[in-house]
């Protein structure tokens, strides 16, 4: 299944979710769910795994986490907020 075919999945279930469930949750709550309607549609999901950072070429083990990947080929950051800032894109 290539990125596009994924992305799909992941938008219209975001959308199932928030329509359901509205804004205002702890994003731990959206990651749950997520997280299990994207396994039950048959996809492979990994949850806060970390991702090492190069400094000075040292690889550093922990330098991120993200919240999901799915299929080892798109990276979920979830956010539970009025509106996206800068530094959101930065995260990712």
């Amino acid at each position: 299944m290539d990125e596009n075919s994924i992305s799909k999945i992941i938008v219209n279930t975001a959308y199932e979710i928030h329509t359901q469930l509205g804004p205002g949750l702890l994003e731990s709550v959206y990651e749950e769910i997520l997280y299990f309607e994207l396994l039950s549609h048959g996809l492979k999901v990994e949850r806060q795994k970390g991702i090492c950072v190069f400094w000075k070429e040292i690889k550093m083990d922990i330098g991120f986490r993200a919240d999901l990947i799915v299929e080892d080929k798109v990276i979920i950051e979830i956010k539970s907020v009025t509106a996206i800032s800068p530094v959101h894109n930065k995260q990712v």
